[in-house]
C-alpha cells in the first residue's frame, strides 16, 4: 500500500479503537479519566523501557495496561477517602505524568522519546516504522498494534456486553444481581490503557484524548441505544480521521491536530442539528408548537 493509505488507515484505526472504547467512558461520566490515562501511560512506556531496554509493542502494552489500572485504582482510593472525583483525577494524573517526564530525562538520547513526541506524536512517520520478518516488510508496526488492540477490545465488549451495559446504566442493580462491577470497571480501564498506548506513539496524547471523548459525546447526542452508540462512535472516529487528513493535506497543517479539530466540528454539528438534542432543531420545534397553540 502507498504512504498515504498507511497514514489514513492508522488514523481510522485510532478513531475506531478509541471511539468505541471511549463512548463507554462518556456514558459512565468518566470522560476525564481518559485524559488522565492518556498521559499517565507515559510512565508505563518509560517503565517498560527500563525493564526491557526496548520500545517494542508488547512490553509497551503491558506497561501501559499496568499504569492505566493503577491510575484508576489511585483515583478510586482518593475518591473513597473523601477527595472529590475531579480533584482525585487531577492529583493522580499530574503526579504520574510528571514522574514519567522525570524518568524520560534518565533515558537521554537512547531512544526517540521525549515529552513533545509523547504529547503531539507524528502520524506522518508511521509508514517508516515497519514490521520486518526475515527481511520482508509487513507494514507499519502502529497498524498491527492498533489492529490487535481493536480486536481485543471488540472481543471483550462482545464477551461482557451485558455486564458492561448493566453496570454502566445501573451499577447498584448490577451489583445486586451478581454482576462483577469492580472487575468490569478495571477491565474497561485496561481497554482504555491499551487503546491509548497503541495510539500514543503515532498520534500523541492530544489526538488520543479527542478520539476517546468527542466521538462518544457526539454519538450520545444522536442515539439513546447502547449498541448503536458504540457503532456510531466508531464511525464518527473514522470520519473524523478522514476529514482531518483531507484538511491537513489541503492546507499543509498538522495531521493529528486536524483530526482532533474534525472531531470538534462533528460534535458541533450534532450539538446544533441533532434530531432530538440539537439546539437549533429544538428551538425550531418549540417555535412551531407555540405557533400551533396560538393558532388554536
Amino acid at each position: 500500500m502507498t504512504y498515504t493509505i498507511w497514514i489514513i488507515l492508522t488514523g481510522c484505526l485510532v478513531g475506531l479503537t478509541c471511539g468505541v472504547t471511549g463512548s463507554i467512558l462518556v456514558l459512565r461520566k468518566m470522560s476525564m479519566i481518559a485524559d488522565a490515562i492518556s498521559h499517565t501511560v507515559l510512565l508505563g512506556i518509560v517503565g517498560a523501557f527500563f525493564v526491557t531496554q526496548s520500545l517494542n509493542g508488547v512490553p509497551m502494552l503491558i506497561g501501559a495496561g499496568v499504569v492505566g489500572i493503577l491510575t484508576a485504582l489511585f483515583v478510586e482510593m482518593l475518591h473513597s477517602s473523601g477527595v472529590q472525583s475531579d480533584a482525585a483525577i487531577g492529583i493522580v494524573f499530574t503526579s504520574l505524568f510528571a514522574l514519567g517526564v522525570v524518568l524520560i530525562s534518565f533515558i537521554g538520547d537512547q531512544v526517540h522519546l521525549d515529552v513533545q513526541h509523547a504529547l503531539m506524536g507524528e502520524i506522518a512517520f508511521v509508514p517508516w516504522d515497519t514490521l520486518s520478518i526475515n527481511g520482508v516488510s509487513y507494514g507499519p508496526i502502529a497498524v498491527w498494534m492498533l489492529g490487535a488492540v481493536l480486536i481485543i477490545n471488540l472481543l471483550l465488549i462482545t464477551l461482557f456486553y451485558k455486564e458492561i451495559k448493566m453496570s454502566t446504566f445501573d451499577a447498584q442493580f448490577a451489583t445486586l444481581i451478581g454482576v462483577p462491577v469492580v472487575f468490569i470497571h478495571y477491565l474497561l480501564m485496561t481497554m482504555v490503557s491499551l487503546s491509548t498506548v497503541a495510539s500514543f506513539d503515532s498520534v500523541g496524547a492530544i489526538l488520543v484524548v479527542a478520539m476517546l471523548i468527542v466521538p462518544g459525546a457526539t454519538a450520545y447526542l444522536l442515539t439513546d441505544r447502547f449498541l448503536i452508540l458504540l457503532i456510531l462512535s466508531g464511525v464518527i472516529g473514522v470520519v473524523s480521521a478522514l476529514m482531518g487528513y483531507w484538511f491537513a493535506v489541503s492546507f499543509n497543517v498538522s495531521i493529528a491536530g486536524s483530526m482532533a479539530v474534525a472531531t470538534g466540528v462533528l460534535f458541533l454539528a450534532a450539538f446544533l442539528f441533532s434530531p432530538k438534542h440539537g439546539v437549533i432543531l429544538r428551538k425550531w420545534r418549540n417555535k412551531i408548537e407555540e405557533n400551533v397553540q396560538q393558532s388554536a
